[in-house]
């Protein structure tokens, strides 16, 4: 069943969120029609949605012309159907966004047994990043 509510995740959907799936980011000022890209999130206990990516990326450059984005969330195959999507304005941080990359590492990846990843992490710690952080001002969501 589909609903939308106007600006808040509820329990459900953070528990959702929290699992280690991928994010299909959109932003506003992009090609027509939108091209989404798949990124790794975490929701946050605010009820906010973040990620990280490089300071001038596309993404960020269209973020500071129009600030809203969209991030859409759905269940791996094998599983009942279930999706989220978070719509709302971004703001983009200068701080944060190390500690961010290395918790979703760790949510991603299996940086105690592959070594390859743990070097993939240094090397993304290694990088300037911002956090994009996405303010919900409406989410839809569908349960099966």
């Amino acid at each position: 069943m589909m609903s939308t509510d106007a600006t808040s995740l509820t329990t459900q959907d953070l528990e959702f969120l929290r699992r280690p799936l991928y994010g299909f980011l959109t932003v506003a000022g992009g090609p027509l029609p939108p091209q989404p890209r798949p990124v790794w999130f975490e929701a946050t206990a605010e009820g906010t949605i973040q990620l990280f990516t490089g300071p001038d990326t596309l993404k960020v450059r269209r973020l500071r012309r129009d600030p809203r984005a969209s991030i859409v969330v759905a269940a791996p195959v094998g599983e009942r159907e279930r999706w989220l999507s978070v719509a709302g304005r971004t703001t983009v941080e200068t701080d944060g966004a190390h500690d961010l990359a290395a918790r979703l590492a760790a949510r991603y990846w299996d940086l105690d047994d592959d070594p390859a990843r743990a070097d993939d992490l240094a090397g993304i710690l290694a990088e300037e990043w911002v956090r994009v952080v996405i303010h919900p001002e409406t989410v839809s969501r569908y349960a099966f």
